[in-house]
């Protein structure tokens, strides 16, 4: 259950043949770029390689018309001049001879990745592409766009394996007007894209790629942008462009920054930790205008937004482009400008990170208090059977009468040996059980040691019966978020409670909109899960919460786990940990009134030192980001 990188060398093949500035940046360097990158970071490697097919006129009939096909067919026996005539009818699009064999080498790649996956024969992928789709409609070619993978693959996925919802993430800097076309009337098909919009006055220029554009018909609601776990998908597909990306000019071009890209996207998908995010952790006014826009016109279609008292839309906006730094000002189609100097400067800065900071070669460890064998955990998790050396491990604890029992002290020196090898870059993250009893002492000396032993900032997240140390001091390097405690309060900026609301709805509420805006602005290079006594969480739950923590620290995530929880709990996390998806929640359900008051009132305390927990009709506009 690895990664999949599906690619064809022919895809290459099309090319301009005519001079044109518009279209001469779709190039086959665009892939063979991000081949050899992948090949030089050792990521191809690592993936199941599977060699594209080309797919069938009835696949692509599955969404494009038998008009259309034909005419895309015919492009083979053309001379140049015709076929520069033909795409002139086009926006944004050339043909070549060779475009029709490429164009369904890329949907037949898209097609072998969603098989893979369904089969069971690979747990995610990459379908390395060219020509891209999300731009190509039913009958029209459009910007770069010839047939539409994406959305073909999602009816192969209903036809073929009997899906009946399906999600299609499509992030790009122009809107995939394509997909959104061929699904706004199908409610088994939800689309959330993320693009620039400028209020029209960016490409595609469409009235329909603004926030009310919320679908068709039985489709109303369908193309959103709203959390996963509501929709409950049964498969992901992700239309990836990278123009947004650093150094990018417009339009997913920069060979650099593209292979770059795709680098880190594969890493992902393969379960390395990302690295963590720099810079001010300050929302832009203009971001929340546009999120805060798309929750009013999606409100009347999901309970979940209608509860949380959706504030009305700024209007009329103070984020139009005149308002804007004119550095911020790129043109749509066909106008390509460069990257300005300090965007190159930043893409150079991103490009070292990697190297600055190398993956560990243990990506998960599990400390038992005893060998397990019956427990399922992943073969490349590596069972740590270290431990620190006794006299400072006697030393740590001696303040703790709990940790007087030998067999709290071994299980505390094996927290401490894992601790020191994450913190010096030899395991990225890892997973210690503690006794019941010595719980709150070893997360003490947890806390402690971390910060004595390296760790700038530490992000510690408790759950259950678990207080915080009196005598930690409010000194900006430690943050203690406690989900179970017995009422909300912020008692100060870095020491934060909140009961465990007892519905799926108000558990991701909390998570999304206090942990991680908390997580991400704090900005830890460490970040300690301590589930005690009584934490209540569900596993799934659990395995949520240890997934989305490894984002703001890189990966550096030390789970501390009460030995009264199940082995289950302990083989789930490590799986999250090494990379791999969180189990579903389950059905979703409504979170309760009293939860949704108490999570408003603590993000109103918070939000004066913590800008990430700031909404639209709070911000303070294009200045504040």
């Amino acid at each position: 259950m690895g990664t999949a990188l599906v690619y064809h060398e022919d895809m290459t093949a099309a090319r301009l043949l005519w001079d044109d500035p518009e279209c001469e940046i779709e190039c086959p360097e665009r892939l063979t770029t991000a081949l050899e990158r992948l090949q030089q970071r050792g990521l191809e490697q690592r993936c199941l390689q599977l060699a594209a097919r080309e797919a069938s006129e009835a696949e692509l009939g599955l969404v494009h018309s038998p008009e259309y096909v034909a005419l895309v067919r015919g492009t083979q026996a053309l001379g140049t001049g015709e076929l520069q005539t033909l795409s002139g009818q086009y926006d944004a699009v050339y043909f070549h001879p060779s475009t029709f064999h490429c164009a369904r080498l890329a949907v037949g790649a898209a097609l072998q990745l969603v098989d893979a996956v369904l089969a069971g024969a690979v747990r995610n992928g990459l379908a390395l592409v060219r020509p891209p789709g999300h731009h190509s409609q039913r009958a029209a070619a459009n910007g770069f766009c010839v047939f539409n993978n994406v959305a073909i693959a999602a009816r192969h996925a209903q036809r073929q394996h009997g899906l009946h919802r399906i999600l299609i993430v499509d992030w790009d800097v122009h809107h995939g007007q394509g997909i959104q076309y061929i699904f706004e009337d199908d409610p088994s098909v939800l689309y959330f894209s993320w693009h620039r919009y400028e209020h029209g006055r960016f490409w595609p220029y469409l009235r329909e790629s603004d926030a009310d554009a919320v679908g068709q018909g039985p489709g109303l609601g369908f193309t959103v942008n709203l959390p996963w776990n509501q929709f409950n998908p049964e498969l992901v597909l992700v239309s990836a462009g990278f123009d947004s990306a650093i150094g990018d000019p417009e339009g997913g071009y920069h060979l650099e920054s593209l292979s770059q890209s795709v680098c880190m996207m594969v890493q992902a998908l393969l379960g390395d930790p990302a690295p963590p995010l720099s810079g001010p952790m300050v929302p832009h006014g203009s971001a929340l205008e546009s999120i805060q826009s798309v929750r009013v016109a999606q409100a009347p279609h999901w309970m979940s937004l209608q509860q949380q008292g959706v504030a009305p839309v700024l209007s009329p906006s103070p984020y139009s482009p005149e308002g804007r730094p004119s550095s911020l000002l790129l043109t749509g189609r066909p106008e390509f400008k460069a990257a300005a100097t300090q965007d190159v400067a930043a893409l150079s800065s991103l490009l070292d990170q990697p190297r600055l900071n190398p993956t560990p070669p243990v990506r998960t460890a599990v400390a038992l208090a005893a060998p397990d064998a019956a427990l399922a955990l992943p073969s490349d998790v590596l069972c740590e059977e270290g431990s620190a050396p006794q006299e400072e491990t006697r030393a740590w604890a001696r303040p703790h009468e709990a940790l007087a029992q030998d067999r709290a002290l071994t299980a505390l020196g094996k927290v401490l040996y894992l601790l020191d090898r994450i913190l010096d870059g030899q395991v990225s993250s890892g997973i210690a059980v503690t006794p019941a009893c010595a719980a709150a002492a070893t997360l003490d000396v947890a806390i402690r040691c971390g910060l004595s032993h390296g760790a700038q900032r530490l992000l510690c997240l408790a759950v259950g019966q678990l207080d915080r140390p009196p005598d930690l001091t409010d000194d900006g390097r430690n943050l203690w978020l406690n989900i179970g405690g017995k009422e909300a309060a912020a008692l100060s900026m870095f020491h934060v409670s909140v009961p465990l609301p007892g519905t799926t709805g108000g558990f991701l509420s909390c998570v999304l909109a206090l942990v991680l805006p908390l997580a991400y602005s704090f900005q830890p290079d460490l970040v300690l899960v301590a589930l005690g006594p009584a934490h209540g969480l569900r596993d799934p739950q659990a395995a949520l919460l240890a997934a989305l923590l490894r984002g703001p620290a890189g990966g550096r995530v030390l789970a501390l786990v009460d030995e009264e929880s199940t082995p289950q709990l302990v083989v789930v996390l490590a799986r999250v940990l090494h990379g791999e998806a969180a189990p579903s929640l389950g059905p979703f359900s409504m979170a309760s009134p009293e939860d949704v008051q108490a999570l408003m009132q603590l993000r109103g305390q918070l939000e004066p030192r913590w800008k990430m927990l700031q909404v639209a009709s709070e911000a303070g506009g294009p200045g504040s980001g």
